[in-house]
């Protein structure tokens, strides 16, 4: 009857329709994405930060490893790059400068961090420093990243290395175990900071964008 002939029709037209274009959903990975990684990145480098400054002060020994020891920070120290910028100065920054800021200076303590690992005493130390080392490299680079995705331009070059040609090396064994104190107390301070910089950049990028896009 009327009935099958218009089933039939229609079973020879499916079959010959041309083949449509898959549709699919796909999130397009942006600076909301890259901001986000970077924040969860920061704080997972202050967990580890925390076992790992633990250990390493207690291979320094005492009074490093003591928890009131708190010494003025000396001359030799400058060469660090300091993280106790007044806060009101530092949230005044535009946000290409503060990330310019953290992106130098984490490069600058990623090249101190690396000389502690050829200098540490035992095996195991060694290999939290490694590991920590390439976690804050992967910090860099997330760093890099967002400021890509910002449309904002990288620092000109990245910060030489720990001991330029010509530095003063430590006089005494004290000393130099008072630059590794400076050290992880910089980057402690640096890590707090900047976990602090992404949670508010990630509230003022909006977040990413679901589109259909259709794929031959």
């Amino acid at each position: 009857g009327d009935s099958w002939g218009i089933f039939t029709f229609l079973c020879a037209a499916l079959c010959n329709l041309p083949a449509l274009p898959a549709l699919n959903c796909t999130e397009e990975l942006g600076a909301g994405q890259s901001i986000q990684k970077t924040y969860d990145l920061t704080r997972y480098l202050e967990h580890q930060l925390r076992t790992l400054a633990g250990t390493y002060l207690n291979y320094l020994g005492p009074p490093f490893n003591e928890p009131d020891f708190n010494p003025p920070r000396l001359a030799r120290a400058e060469r660090v790059p300091s993280a106790t910028v007044d806060l009101d100065l530092w949230r005044g920054l535009t946000d290409n400068a503060r990330l310019a800021a953290n992106y130098r200076a984490y490069s600058r303590l990623l090249c101190y961090l690396r000389a502690l690992d050829g200098q540490a005493g035992t095996a195991e130390l060694r290999h939290r420093l490694g590991h920590f080392c390439s976690s804050l490299q992967g910090l860099v680079l997330s760093i890099a990243g967002v400021m890509s995705s910002l449309g904002y331009p990288l620092p000109a070059g990245p910060a030489g290395p720990p001991a330029p040609p010509g530095a003063p090396v430590a006089p005494n064994d004290f000393l130099k175990k008072m630059d590794d104190f400076w050290l992880l107390k910089e980057l402690q301070t640096w890590l707090w900071r900047s976990a602090k910089d992404f949670n508010r950049l990630k509230k003022k990028v909006p977040p990413a964008v679901v589109t259909l896009r259709l794929e031959a």
